[in-house]
């Protein structure tokens, strides 16, 4: 274990420099090349359990540093992944082991700034796994798992739209349980998260097909009246699409109607603060409310 160390630290000199000499771009490629050649990545991933706290910090530095280099312009690093996916279901998987859960989700994060390697994780079977870990019991590792959730739904706005359009039942049925989760971290992480993607360029064939849906409309009345302010404002900015939507269907309709008086009384207690994102706030709350009333002097939803 000592020799692997200290070939660890040599690794991430040759890559890094050591503070006095910069690193030297010939050597560098050359071990780039090595690396991919020799299946290392392969290796160290599989082994990282076996590494000690040191080892396994200098690893994660090495492998940031090996998949941003270029050999000919080419991502060397990121190709061998590409040819070897499973290492990114081991690398997920690994969010299961607290002891190097943290270590995986840094290497994961890294990974993911590549269009090709988030799609394979977005479109494999371990994707569903993180709907599990950002409620582990152990917070450190709940939330780490949740900003490589996060990455994979808001880093590549194509990827994420191509994803969501193939797969849109199973993830918001996924994401339903999330946003109706007994914890206040997961719904208030995972309703802010909504609104990043959706209101996204790319997904708003998404989000106009979301706010058609009566399930997630009493979703999001529900959080309107979360005990948590930030959840109620958060929820707002979701709630004010389906209110706005100049196709509402009947259901969506009828069920605002209904529900006119507590929705405005609801509505007309929610403020967010001072300043122009409170005037902002305002005008907008003042329209929907408009609307909500105007749904229910409606004799006939047609």
């Amino acid at each position: 274990m000592e020799e692997v160390e200290k070939n660890l630290v040599a690794v991430r000199c040759m890559l890094c420099g050591d503070g006095e000499v910069e690193p030297n771009i010939d050597q560098v490629s050359q071990l780039v090349l090595e690396v991919c050649k020799e299946d290392v990545l392969s290796l160290v991933i599989h082994k990282l359990p076996n590494l000690g706290w040191e080892a396994r910090k200098d690893l994660v530095h090495c492998w940031s540093m090996l998949l941003k280099q270029q050999v000919d312009s080419k991502y060397c690093s990121v190709e061998y992944i590409e040819n070897n996916f499973e290492l990114l279901d081991f690398l997920v998987v690994c969010y299961d082991n607290k002891e190097i859960a943290l270590n995986c989700g840094l290497m994961l994060r890294e990974c993911i700034k590549f269009p090709t390697l988030a799609k394979y994780i977005l479109e494999s079977a371990s994707f569903e796994l993180f709907f599990k870990f950002v409620e582990l019991p152990n917070f450190d590792v709940a939330s780490d798992a949740f900003s490589t959730f996060k990455d994979l739904l808001t880093k590549h706005g194509t990827v994420v739209a191509e994803y969501l359009t193939a797969h849109y039942d199973e993830f918001f049925d996924h994401y339903e349980k999330l946003l109706t989760s007994p914890n206040y971290v997961t719904r208030r992480q995972s309703l802010k998260l909504l609104s990043e993607f959706l209101l996204e360029a790319p997904n708003s064939h998404i989000m106009k097909r979301y706010v058609l849906e009566v399930r997630y409309l009493k979703i999001m009345m529900t959080l309107l009246k979360d005990s948590s302010k930030n959840i109620q404002i958060s929820a707002f900015h979701i709630f004010k699409v389906f209110v706005a939507n100049p196709n509402k269907p009947r259901e969506v309709k009828v069920i605002l109607a209904k529900n006119n008086e507590k929705l405005v009384e609801l509505l007309d207690n929610l403020t967010v603060g001072k300043g122009a994102e409170d005037e902002q706030f305002e005008e907008e709350k003042e329209l929907i409310i408009k609307e909500i009333k105007r749904l229910s002097c409606l004799a006939n939803f047609g």
